[in-house]
């Protein structure tokens, strides 16, 4: 599993306006794996035993909800990348997991910085209003795939457990309707009970991620020159 470039360089936007560098035990991965996660969500649906989900159809879950929190908070890198000196185009393809970029920062290192417009196209990402790159550093603020096995997670800690209330509701909303019809201990009742919390778990995790989506959004926005 792959966290960030060894050269990435996280930071924070400050009430002043200005950029801060995060601290490295602000940046390094959970330990958490995917089997915790798992364990966590078999006490959550009480299947301690796997008798009504295998790990493969957790799993399945698992990355499903994990879908989800990318879409509404992917995780937030820097990455400092060498330039082409007279073009406007920096190759962006190799880094791990992008899902989109949300700033340039160019030249490197400039008080105040300096953030030139860009389009992103098929693993490029190219200058606009007539700047072109001298062949120095480039700084690429960008947003990728969260990562989770059994090396850990790239997920923050206060988002394991969005994850797992998301897993949850996927897991009991898909075996609500294959339960209809079917004999069962627990009584008629059951099928219609597993739809019901399924449904209350789904709201909560829409609802965790609109709050984190407007979080993110207040917390990570640049400020761009006009």
């Amino acid at each position: 599993m792959q966290v960030a470039p060894a050269n990435a360089q996280p930071q924070v936007l400050c009430d002043n306006g200005e950029l801060a560098i995060i601290t490295l035990a602000g940046i390094l991965a959970s330990m958490t794996t995917l089997t915790d996660i798992r364990d966590r969500l078999r006490i959550d649906l009480a299947d301690p035993a796997g008798d009504r989900w295998d790990d493969a159809a957790l799993d399945r879950h698992i990355h499903r909800a994990l879908r989800d929190i990318d879409n509404a908070v992917p995780r937030e890198a820097t990455t400092t990348l060498p330039t082409t000196a007279g073009s406007r185009e920096l190759d962006i393809s190799g880094i791990d997991g992008l899902t989109g970029v949300d700033a340039l920062e160019y030249p490197a290192g400039l008080a105040p910085a300096s953030y030139p417009r860009f389009r992103t196209w098929a693993g490029v990402a190219a200058l606009q209003d007539g700047v072109v790159f001298r062949g120095d550093d480039a700084v690429v603020f960008y947003t990728a795939a969260h990562e989770l096995d059994e090396s850990g997670t790239t997920l923050p800690v206060h988002l394991e457990d969005v994850l797992a209330t998301g897993a949850a509701a996927y897991a009991v909303l898909e075996r609500s309707p294959g339960t209809l019809g079917t004999v069962t201990t627990g009584g008629a009742s059951v099928p219609r009970d597993f739809e019901s919390i399924g449904r209350s778990w789904m709201a909560a995790f829409r609802e965790l991620l609109h709050h984190h989506r407007r979080s993110r959004v207040r917390s990570s926005r640049l400020r761009l020159p006009a």
